[in-house]
């Protein structure tokens, strides 16, 4: 009898959360659609942000590195390969897509500062 009830309980369930899954959710609004966009836009300078902050640390240790090598025995490096170029990402800055290219390429000009007279 409870085996029976056990299997019962469980095609129970499974139809339950058959019907659960099958339900389709509505197409998202503009609204969530630029907020989307713009999180993929946030996530992928924050990856470059990343990239750019571990460059910069292992620049660190290589010269750190260096440092400590010539001090223990001189270490003739042949074809030292230059600093590496770490390139920073900047500030975020998010253009929707359906936004006008010249106002994300004009960036607003800082007020003039006065030289002091002395």
């Amino acid at each position: 009898m409870t085996k029976m009830m056990k299997t019962l309980c469980t095609a129970a369930a499974l139809a339950l959360l058959s019907s659960v899954v099958a339900a389709k959710l509505p197409a998202p609004s503009d609204e969530a659609k630029a907020k989307a966009a713009e999180a993929a836009a946030k996530t992928a300078w924050a990856g470059k942000v990343d990239g750019f902050l571990l460059c910069k640390s292992q620049d660190k240790v290589v010269a750190h590195y260096k440092k400590s090598a010539t001090k223990v025995a001189t270490v003739a490096v042949k074809g030292a390969a230059p600093a590496s170029a770490c390139a920073d990402p900047g500030p975020f800055v998010y253009v929707p897509a359906g936004a006008a290219p010249a106002a994300a390429a004009a960036p607003a000009a800082p007020a003039a500062v006065p030289a002091k007279k002395s």
